[in-house]
């Protein structure tokens, strides 16, 4: 019988002493997969919008904008965790690389479909492989933290280091989509989301060497668990299907209102000032020592949220908007990082970045119902009825989060004990 502790630290990782971002950027072997998974991520902010902005100029509403976008958002939610469950089993590599090819194919097939007027259901045919090809370079830059820092005090640094590299790319990439869109041509963004996908993700892929390993190996026989199995996964789910509907009711109503002034520019810089109060949040966020529990600053974190969002639909000028965008920003990071931090201490690493592709898949999941809802709100009702998407879609899930929260307790992690010679699944003991 042999044993291992499975809280030692990783060789690789830093002393857990005192955890900060320089310490973490000090990790063996980060800046390997950090600088070209921020390429690769980047066009994840921009596919959306440059979704409803080529769509909305094609067809003229909003509401067929935001199902041809939502159809996008639903394919990745369905598609996301098989993917990650793909990579664990066989490794990052052999799922990104055709997935990259398959999205930037497809989304230069649903650029031209939309630029030749195309009926709506043409439109939804490509937006499904589109969606579903989404690369998950978040979730894999998030399992190669959790091989390194596995067990170590620097795992919510990661967390937060990699939300705040989220929320850059969400500064930059709606603005960057919205401004090809508007000045060069409504295909611009999405054109150019299709090559920096090929490029960043193929770049990224190459990096062989920080990817974790693959869980079956050789002729050992090991089933496979689904992380949808955990109970505190099912609870986060529903935590970031509501952080989704404040991604995707504020991508429409932002680019309705901006219109409705005349000022269709402008959606860039309001959507970028509420991904800047993410950011700033973020980063404050991972600075900070924390010595209340994870669930608690979810629950509360999460109720500043749902309080925040709830105001929107009540905003009429650029300023108060913009204020209130940037509140609503600074309140998702927190719950975003502890929501993945909790996944550390809920879920096997051989089962992570499936986990962290649920979590995200339940982002896109959110964002394309409240693309859809908000969208129709926009078009038959008052201008900023879609802003009520982000207040019901937070609201019933701090409900749902403050009913289930005890489900988030992390799961024994003493010792663990294997038995045999290796052919057989560990066992948990006290």
């Amino acid at each position: 019988m042999a044993s291992t502790v499975t809280t030692e630290p990783s060789k690789d990782s830093p002393a857990p002493s005192r955890p900060g971002y320089g310490q973490l950027l000090r990790t063996r072997g980060a800046w390997t997969f950090l600088l070209p998974g921020f390429a690769a991520r980047q066009p994840f902010a921009m596919l959306t919008i440059s979704i409803v902005l080529l769509v909305q100029h094609t067809t003229g509403s909003y509401g067929a904008a935001g199902a041809a976008a939502a159809v996008t958002g639903v394919s990745m939610a369905l598609f996301a965790p098989y993917s990650g469950r793909l990579a664990d089993r066989y490794g990052q590599r052999a799922v990104l690389v055709p997935g990259v090819l398959l999205h930037t194919l497809s989304g230069l097939t649903l650029t031209a479909l939309a630029l030749a007027h195309a009926p709506l259901w043409a439109l939804f045919a490509a937006a499904v492989p589109t969606g579903a090809s989404v690369p998950q370079v978040g979730p894999m830059v998030r399992a190669r933290w959790g091989v390194k820092l596995q067990g170590t005090p620097l795992m919510t640094t990661a967390a937060a280091f990699e939300s705040v590299t989220d929320e850059l790319t969400f500064v930059f990439g709606p603005l960057l989509a919205t401004a090809l869109c508007t000045t060069v041509t409504p295909a611009a963004g999405l054109v150019t989301e299709a090559a920096l996908t090929l490029l960043g993700g193929l770049l990224f892929a190459a990096q062989k060497g920080t990817q974790p390993a693959v869980t079956a190996a050789g002729h050992a026989r090991v089933e496979h668990a689904s992380a949808l199995r955990i109970p505190g996964v099912r609870v986060l789910i529903a935590v970031f299907l509501g952080i989704g509907s404040v991604f995707g009711g504020m991508q429409v109503s932002l680019a309705a209102f901006s219109e409705s002034i005349g000022e269709p520019g402008l959606n860039g810089v309001l959507y970028g000032v509420f991904a800047a109060g993410n950011m700033l949040s973020g980063v404050v966020c991972g600075a900070v020592a924390w010595k209340v529990a994870p669930q608690r600053r979810l629950v509360v974190g999460y109720g500043a949220l749902a309080l925040t969002a709830s105001g929107l639909w009540a905003a009429h000028s650029v300023l108060v908007l913009a204020g209130l965008g940037l509140l609503v920003g600074m309140c998702i990071a927190p719950a975003l990082i502890t929501g993945y931090t909790l996944v550390e201490g809920l879920v096997p690493a051989g089962a992570r970045t499936e986990a962290f592709t649920w979590l995200t898949g339940a982002v896109a999941l959110g964002q394309a119902a409240a693309v859809t809802i908000a969208g129709q709100l926009e078009d038959r009702f008052w201008g900023g009825a879609g802003f009520l998407v982000p207040m019901a879609g937070t609201v019933l899930a701090l409900a749902t989060l403050v009913t289930l929260r005890s489900r988030l307790a992390a799961r024994p992690r003493s010792r663990t004990v294997a038995r045999g010679v290796g052919h057989r699944m560990p066992m948990t003991v006290d």
